[in-house]
C-alpha cells in the first residue's frame, strides 16, 4: 500500500509543480505588459548654453523652466534625464561621446532630476545623434509602451552625424519612439531643418523657441500629453 501511495505522489507532483509555474506571477512578464508612457528629457549642456538671452544664461532659463514643470507632473509618470555637452573630451571623438544618463527612467523621480540639474555646467559639444542612439539602445531598454523623448538644444549636431538620417532609419524598425524637439535660440536654417525632421519623422512635435517665454510655452506643450502644467520663469 505504501508503495502505491509513493508512486501516486511521484506521478502527480510534477504536474502540480507545472501548474504552479504556469500561474505564478512573473515579474518580467508584468513589466513587459506595462504599456504606460515613459519620458526621457535630453538636455543641452554644451558650451553655447553659457550665452545670455533675456538677461540670463540660457542654461539658467532651461533649469528654471524644468524646475517649474517637474513638480507638477504626476509622480507616477516614469521620467528620466540624459544630458550632453556637460564635459570636455581629450579628443574630438571623446567630446562627441559626452552624453550621460544622469537619472534613469523611473517614477517619483522629479526631485532627483531637479537636484541633478544644478550639478552640471555647460562645457562641450553637441552630440545629439549619439545621445538619441544611447537613449534608444540603453535608456529605454526593458520597457514596452510609448517612449517619449523631449530633446532641448540650442544648436545643431556638430559631431559629423545627422539626427534626421538616424531617425529615418530608426522608424523602419521601431514605431514606439516619439521625439519632441525644442530648438532654443537657433537661427541656422540647416540646423533647424535637421531638428524639425528629427521630430516630425517620429510623429513628434517641433518647437522653435526664440525667447525665454517661448521656451516655457514649448516645454509646457511638450509635456501636455502627460499632464497639463503651467511653468513660470523665476527671476533673481
Amino acid at each position: 500500500m505504501y508503495q502505491i501511495i509513493l508512486l501516486f505522489l511521484l506521478l502527480t507532483f510534477p504536474a502540480m509543480a507545472s501548474d504552479y509555474n504556469l500561474y505564478k506571477p512573473n515579474n518580467y512578464s508584468v513589466k513587459n505588459l506595462d504599456l504606460s508612457e515613459r519620458i526621457l528629457f535630453i538636455l543641452d549642456y554644451s558650451n553655447s548654453m553659457n550665452e545670455y538671452l533675456d538677461g540670463k544664461r540660457k542654461v539658467e532659463l532651461m533649469i528654471d523652466t524644468m524646475r517649474s514643470i517637474l513638480p507638477k507632473l504626476d509622480p507616477s509618470v516614469s521620467v528620466g534625464l540624459r544630458v550632453y555637452g556637460h564635459r570636455m573630451g581629450f579628443t574630438p571623438i571623446d567630446s562627441c561621446r559626452a552624453s550621460s544618463l544622469i537619472e534613469p527612467i523611473s517614477s517619483n523621480n522629479m526631485q532627483n532630476i531637479n537636484i541633478s540639474l544644478s550639478k552640471l555646467s555647460p562645457r562641450g559639444m553637441t552630440p545629439i545623434t549619439y545621445s538619441l542612439k544611447q537613449a534608444v539602445r540603453k535608456d529605454f531598454l526593458g520597457f514596452n509602451g510609448k517612449k517619449h523623448i523631449i530633446l532641448l538644444t540650442d544648436g545643431g549636431e556638430n559631431c559629423d552625424e545627422s539626427p534626421c538620417k538616424y531617425v529615418m532609419e530608426l522608424i523602419k524598425i521601431r514605431k514606439d519612439i516619439i521625439i519632441d524637439v525644442i530648438a532654443f535660440d537657433i537661427d541656422n536654417e540647416d540646423d533647424l531643418s535637421q531638428l524639425e525632421c528629427t521630430s516630425l519623422v517620429t510623429n513628434g512635435k517641433f518647437y522653435n523657441a526664440q525667447t525665454a517665454a517661448e521656451l516655457v510655452k514649448s516645454l509646457n506643450n511638450s509635456v501636455n500629453t502627460i499632464k497639463n502644467v503651467e511653468a513660470k520663469i523665476f527671476k533673481n
